[in-house]
């Protein structure tokens, strides 16, 4: 009853103002690995990191959120960092300097859930071991996906969105920025493309729309909800945090593990509506807070409560 997740981690260095704020450990799927540690699920969590000091800070926060590190993440020559400019609203802008391999097949009990995206499943030539992955853990796992697009690091639009599509075919749970979509097919809606995607295989599609709220679909419909109140302090980590609670509620009602893929493609729509209702008070409270700070379920809970919602309980 673990989840793995297959993906880079590095340092965030976050400039404002011309002047830089902080540095923050992150990585999109470092920090979903990290989000649901604290909401008190089992982890594993192969990346590619150094030896260097920037590296034994990423392996202190992981390991004291309770995640596993998994053996052969700590071979890289250098951790890579990202540089995040944010400008008046909160929003960044990312320049990175980072590497993405994997070798082998981590040693790790098959999971409950595997979950994979941004820079390591578009950047090469890492993202054909993570898809390949991905093809070993499908007969077990539920296989959730954010491409998390970042734009920098693209060099052949094309071949990354192949990429992209090729990925789609393994999921169950995939989850967009409207942003991310606009890049990937700028002559579409969202949830046109939603749609699209939802034909390739996956059972859920969501789409985040920032302060316009999100909405998801699935065999049976589509629902949308609205953004929760809250005073942006900035919003680096706040798709993670929506994937985390994705991840969380379905964990939560037990549609998780490739035995539970047929219920899962047959969710309903007030079932899903609680889902997304729950990663949107994640994303919620981590865009309330300077950095990726992702919340913990004591914390996260108590703001559901607070705004009126129910959410679904642990399973």
């Amino acid at each position: 009853m673990r989840a793995l997740v297959i993906g880079e981690a590095l340092i965030d260095i976050v400039e404002r103002d011309d002047q830089v704020s902080g540095e923050h450990v992150g990585g999109s799927p470092l920090n979903v690995a990290v989000g649901l540690a604290r909401l008190g699920r089992g982890v594993d969590f192969l990346t590619h990191i150094g030896t260097d000091a920037r590296g034994r800070r990423i392996v202190e926060y992981v390991e004291s959120a309770g995640v596993q590190l998994v053996s052969g993440s700590k071979t890289a020559d250098r951790t890579p960092t990202a540089v995040a400019t944010l400008d008046e609203s909160g929003s960044a802008q990312y320049a990175f300097d980072i590497e993405w391999e994997l070798t082998g097949t981590p040693e790790v009990t098959p999971p409950l859930v595997a979950h994979t995206g941004s820079i390591a499943s578009w950047l090469e030539p890492g993202c054909r071991a993570t898809a390949a992955l991905l093809d070993t853990y499908h007969p077990s796992a539920t296989i959730t996906f954010d491409p998390n697009i970042r734009r920098p690091l693209i060099e052949d639009g094309d071949s990354t969105r192949g990429r992209i599509d090729r990925l789609l075919e393994k999921c169950d749970v995939v989850k967009a920025s409207d942003e991310d979509l606009r890049w990937i097919d700028p002559n579409r809606s969202a949830k046109q493309i939603a749609r699209t995607w939802l034909s390739l295989g996956p059972s859920i599609v969501a789409v985040t729309m920032g302060d316009r709220g999100a909405f998801a679909t699935c065999e049976a419909g589509t629902v949308r909800i609205a953004a929760l109140p809250v005073d942006v302090v900035d919003t680096v980590g706040a798709g993670d945090a929506f994937m985390t609670g994705l991840i969380d509620a379905l964990w939560a009602i037990d549609l998780l593990g490739a035995a539970r893929r047929s219920d899962l493609r047959g969710i309903g729509l007030d079932a899903l509506n609680s889902v997304v209702q729950t990663a949107a008070v994640s994303s919620a409270l981590t865009v309330g807070r300077a950095g990726a700070d992702l919340p913990d379920r004591a914390t996260r809970d108590a703001a559901a409560v607070s705004s009126g919602l129910r959410l679904s309980q642990p399973g």
